[in-house]
């Protein structure tokens, strides 16, 4: 088999992995390397308005992580309504 056929789904199925799916995992992601990495803000300095780095840097990526969930939703909400309308017109064909 050639690279190019070993890369692309079989006859009649569609790719499981997608660039919104790998986008959407990436968004998923990122708030859990952000908050576990510990030793990147286990620190008191700067501080923002008497509250130290420790504490508002985290409390930073509750809206963050909101945010990139949404992104991650519709990212594949919409490449599930795209795959089910692919799978509709094969049907009809």
């Amino acid at each position: 088999m050639t690279e190019s056929t070993e890369t692309q789904a079989p006859p009649g199925h569609l790719p499981i992995v997608t660039p919104a799916r790998v986008i959407a995992g990436l968004c998923l992601l990122t708030p859990f390397i952000g908050t576990l990495w510990v030793s990147s803000y286990a620190k008191a300095e700067p501080d923002l308005g008497g509250v130290p780095f420790f504490y508002w840097y985290q409390l930073m990526w509750v809206p963050i992580s909101a945010i990139l969930t949404i992104t991650a939703y519709l990212l594949v909400r919409k490449d599930e309504r795209n795959r089910k309308a692919l799978k509709a017109g094969d049907g009809q064909s």
